[in-house]
């Protein structure tokens, strides 16, 4: 026995205890906490990247409007994380090493309705619009993990694979767009909140909510000139995550960039690109934030397809365009694919169009 530098087999018996134990409570954190204390909570942050794309600041025309994504992701994600702890036996100390390898995968599949209502009077010289957005949708989720370690001298392995999904409400974003024209040049200014009312807990593999309250703003701007059929708009701004109290646990602030470039072919189609960046610019807080700052990145970019119709009265356009991620730090990466589908008042009748510029 003394190969392994116990001296007794009831040592060395002891010490094979503590490392199933060991392994065991590895195994059990992964099941019932397969989101650690990581960036945005596992790479989920409340802005959804993307979310903003051409036209974004081009004010719209007053009333009722409504709008459709549906969203498919597909991301991986890896890492792994050491920690070392002292266990005592007797009057002499081992250290015991955990080192865990876990590999994420998931598709998420979820659709949002976004009600809204552009008012006709101006507010501080723009165009105001209310809105908000409701969530449901299904995601399925994948961990495989090892986990390999020693106790003193003695070392150790096993594995586990686990695999949950949920399909559910999320939480609700209201949100408010002021938006102002100058010829080619559009600009705007918006805010958006979470509520956290979605499917959420703790202890779960998947989760349609978030958990805590956000907030988020920020500043738009597009280039389109008619005449020629470019268009270019970007779309910036920065979150507040407020405390996750279930996690003691508070998220950084993160900033967010999305992007888009377009040429109409005709009066109805263009086609262009699309892309975006995030990163988390302060650390992660709170006793839950047991791996240090661990702040994300992500960026992305693809192609883009949208085509104006008329709906009665009413206009209406669709859009589809893909993203590609890379260089992602401290959060899955993959592709994603939205389908948007909008129905908003149309131009008014030349006679009305008069009337209101006299006003």
């Amino acid at each position: 026995m003394k190969f392994f530098g116990t001296g007794t087999a009831v040592e060395f018996r002891r010490r094979a205890r503590l490392v199933s134990s060991a392994v065991a409570l590895g195994l059990v954190a992964v099941a019932s906490d397969p989101r650690p204390a990581v960036a945005d909570q596992g790479g989920i942050s409340f802005w959804l990247p993307g979310a903003f794309g051409s036209l974004a600041a081009v004010p719209g025309h007053p009333g009722w409007s409504l709008g459709a994504i549906y969203v498919h992701a597909s991301v991986d994600g890896g890492g792994d994380v050491a920690a070392s702890r002292a266990i005592r036996f007797g009057n002499r100390t081992t250290n015991l090493t955990v080192n865990l390898d876990a590999e994420l995968k998931a598709k998420v599949d979820f659709g949002l309705l976004a009600p809204g209502y552009t008012f006709a009077q101006p507010v501080l010289g723009g165009q105001l619009t209310l809105s908000a957005l409701f969530v449901y949708g299904r995601q399925q989720a994948n961990i495989d993990a090892n986990i390999t370690g020693a106790l003193g001298p003695i070392g150790f392995a096993a594995s586990r694979s686990i695999e949950r999904d949920l399909t559910n409400f999320g939480d609700i974003f209201p949100q408010a767009t002021l938006k102002w024209n100058y010829g080619v040049h559009n600009t705007m200014v918006y805010g958006m909140m979470n509520i956290p009312v979605g499917a959420y807990d703790a202890n779960r593999l998947v989760n349609l909510g978030l958990g805590h309250w956000a907030v988020d703003g920020g500043y738009g701007y597009t280039y389109f000139n008619p005449q020629t059929g470019y268009e270019f708009s970007a779309v910036t701004g920065l979150t507040y995550n407020f405390e996750n109290t279930d996690l003691n646990y508070k998220n950084g602030i993160d900033w967010h960039l999305d992007w888009g470039a377009s040429k109409f072919l005709t009066k109805q189609l263009h086609v262009g690109l699309v892309g975006y960046a995030f990163q988390q610019i302060t650390a992660d807080s709170g006793p839950g934030a047991t791996l240090g700052d661990f702040k994300s990145r992500v960026f992305a970019v693809g192609p883009q397809i949208g085509y104006l119709f008329p709906v009665g009265d009413m206009q209406g356009y669709v859009n589809l365009k893909g993203y590609w991620e890379f260089e992602a730090e401290h959060r899955p990466e993959g592709w994603n694919v939205w389908l948007t589908l909008s129905i908003a008042p149309g131009a008014p009748p030349p006679q009305q169009a008069s009337r209101m510029i006299r006003k």
